[in-house]
């Protein structure tokens, strides 16, 4: 690995995380390369900032829950195969119900060189403190979908009001957002801008 990244689990352990690209849990359906462990990873920069959005959010009686931060180039590599591959219907409606999977690229939900390879743009979600349970935001992680988009109208006020509290947590800590993913957060003074790596996380 990079020295210049880390497991964010090792220098921020209060934040959850779930990578779902290590999983079965995510649009292909399956694990995707360069995902070897659940975990994690990100520049150093990256974490030192998710470290102060973590403590903001605690402030407001919320956690931070990753979904993933670097992503090889080698996973948005796959995802490029996966996309020429002819529709099985497994993950469709869950993940992009109204798109065909040519139309994720098109439309800007996934991209053929990736923010995340850069490591330091992060996908995550808010959690209560009280319960543990993931605050509501008005649709799930990778729902390529128009309600999906920061001011979506169809959503409840309080659906709203939680990525409202999101944006305002992530933007104070040195992030922008990406409008078409309410999840999707890049940091503004990002260590490598023009670099996209590719070692597998392991």
């Amino acid at each position: 690995m990079n020295p210049d990244f880390v497991f964010v689990d090792e220098c921020a352990p209060g934040i959850r995380w779930d990578a779902k690209y290590a999983t079965w849990d995510n649009f292909t359906g399956k694990p995707v390369d360069g995902y070897l462990v659940n975990r994690v990873v990100g520049t150093r920069a990256l974490t030192a900032a998710l470290e102060k959005a973590h403590e903001k959010a605690e402030s407001l009686g919320f956690g931070l829950l990753l979904w993933d931060g670097y992503r090889p180039q080698r996973a948005v590599d796959c995802f490029l195969r996966w996309a020429e591959q002819p529709e099985d219907g497994r993950t469709k409606a869950r993940f992009h119900p109204n798109i065909t999977r040519a139309e994720m690229f098109e439309k800007g939900y996934v991209a053929r060189r990736s923010g995340h390879s850069r490591g330091s743009t992060v996908d995550l979600t808010l959690y209560h403190l009280t319960t543990g349970e993931l605050a509501p935001m008005g649709g799930d992680h990778d729902l390529m979908d128009p309600i999906s988009h920061h001011g979506a109208f169809g959503i409840t006020e309080a659906e709203t009001a939680n990525r409202q509290h999101l944006c305002s947590i992530m933007e104070a800590c040195g992030f922008h957002r990406y409008d078409s993913e309410w999840w999707h957060y890049t940091l503004i003074d990002e260590p490598y801008p023009d670099t996209y790596f590719d070692f597998p996380i392991s």
